[in-house]
């Protein structure tokens, strides 16, 4: 007997959701129905898929090949129903979009008018968290996450990279002088991030390596500062900078207009690596969701320049 595409989705659904509870309510079926799914889909595969303890699920070794090929097979069908579809209906419903507070009011709101005007049927529902948000207990439909991905479980599309920049006020710098080296950054003022610690970890050489002016040195490590204040929000960081409270590391994408208008100055730039943040949009895929989500997707990647 051939495995159906509802058993396909069954599977993929309690990986993704991390229990069969979770995936019943995610399918809006009942936890009986969609266990007898599992275990219907086991025996005529002939093989165990999950390994079932009280508190969790664990892919076995032929689970972990079986999901990939499962997803493709997912996603081609989603992709083939919603080429059909799209050409027939505009996009519509409801779209929660996540960011950081800095992300969402430099590179998402200002450009919210125009999508609105392009797809007037998408109700728009933007969050800002300054940490991870897990998109299926929050209802998220696409989130933006600067850094490095760590859940496989999403499809992610990548929209670009953002350079960090050392930067403070002119105020800041004329009461307290321009650091030249990194050593004198003990002297002065650091903003600093109450969390991750790696923020806190600034892509500067502590001395130079002779290759030129922004060259970056393969076995530099990051310089860890003491900050003087910290705060969340990247937003915070910036506002502190621009009253002159003092030096802070920031991406490009929430302070290039500052430095364009000259309310920033980027200093340490002889001892900078370029170093980029990743900014990527992950999202689950649904075919009731494909449409939304792909739509605003080009539109962003069309607009945010990074």
């Amino acid at each position: 007997m051939k495995t159906s595409t509802d058993e396909l989705l069954v599977f993929v659904s309690v990986i993704d959701s991390g229990s069969i509870t979770a995936a019943a309510e995610k399918l809006g079926q009942t936890v009986s129905g969609v266990s007898r799914a599992l275990t219907r889909l086991e025996k005529k595969l002939d093989t165990a898929l999950v390994r079932r303890t009280t508190r969790r699920l664990q892919l076995t070794e032929e689970g972990e090949g079986f999901l990939q090929r499962a997803r493709a097979i997912l996603d081609a069908m989603e992709e083939a129903e919603e080429s059909v579809t799209r050409k027939r209906r505009r996009p519509s419903g409801r779209l929660r979009v996540d960011a950081a507070s800095p992300f969402m009011l430099h590179c998402i709101a200002p450009h919210m008018t125009a999508f609105s005007e392009l797809y007037p049927e998408i109700r728009l529902e933007l969050t800002s968290n300054e940490r991870i948000v897990d998109l299926l207990e929050q209802k998220v439909d696409i989130a933006i996450r600067i850094g490095a991905l760590q859940d496989s479980t999403l499809h992610a599309r990548a929209l670009g990279s953002s350079k960090l920049r050392v930067v403070a006020s002119p105020a800041y710098l004329a009461e307290h002088g321009e650091p030249r080296l990194v050593d004198a950054l003990a002297e002065h003022r650091l903003i600093g991030f109450t969390a991750p610690e790696h923020l806190n970890r600034w892509p500067l050489r502590e001395r130079s390596t002779g290759k030129g002016k922004g060259s970056s040195n393969g076995n530099a490590e990051p310089f860890r500062i003491e900050p003087s204040i910290i705060a969340s929000s990247g937003e915070t960081l910036r506002q502190l900078a621009l009253s002159g409270w003092g030096i802070a590391c920031l991406a490009e994408f929430m302070i290039a207009a500052d430095i364009r208008d000259a309310r920033l100055v980027p200093i340490l730039g002889n001892v900078l690596l370029d170093e980029r943040q990743p900014v990527s949009a992950v999202y689950y895929q649904s075919a009731s969701l494909a449409g939304r989500v792909q739509c605003f997707l080009d539109f962003m990647a069309a607009r945010v320049q990074l």
